[in-house]
């Protein structure tokens, strides 16, 4: 299996070594939960690839059309809600674009924005399947 490796650092409570590929990374719970926030939390991670997809995925539609798109951010947030007495987690996303852009080229991009891979993955039940390696 290669891809992403997580594995307790022994610095922390909580803190865990994050490797993708030759990238190193720390994940951490922020002290109100019991770490010492030395890196982003698990949900920080999946919101900074949610974010990450969407700005690269308008980079490369926009530069695939011509589009005159300046700049992308896409700003984050997460919180649980109640829906029908189920609860469930929130990701609100907000995208900014920068450029010389008509109405119409920033609706397409939005629609666009919602069909990143990440996206996609995230709006679906995912397959996770776990097993025990030595």
């Amino acid at each position: 299996m290669s891809g992403v490796v997580v594995a307790e650092n022994r610095q922390g409570r909580y803190q865990q070594a994050v490797t993708v590929g030759q990238h190193q990374l720390i994940a951490d719970e922020p002290e109100s939960m019991g770490g010492n926030d030395a890196g982003p939390a698990p949900f920080d991670f999946v919101m900074a690839g949610l974010g990450a997809c969407t700005a690269m995925t308008l980079r490369m539609y926009a530069e695939r059309k011509g589009l005159e798109l300046t700049k992308v951010s896409v700003s984050l947030s997460h919180e649980k809600i109640d829906v029908d007495g189920v609860s469930r987690d929130r990701i609100e996303r907000a995208i900014v674009l920068e450029g010389t852009l008509t109405d119409a080229q920033r609706q397409r991009l939005l629609e666009i924005a919602n069909k990143c891979p990440v996206h996609r993955a995230l709006s679906q039940s995912f397959l996770i399947e776990s097993a025990l390696a030595t």
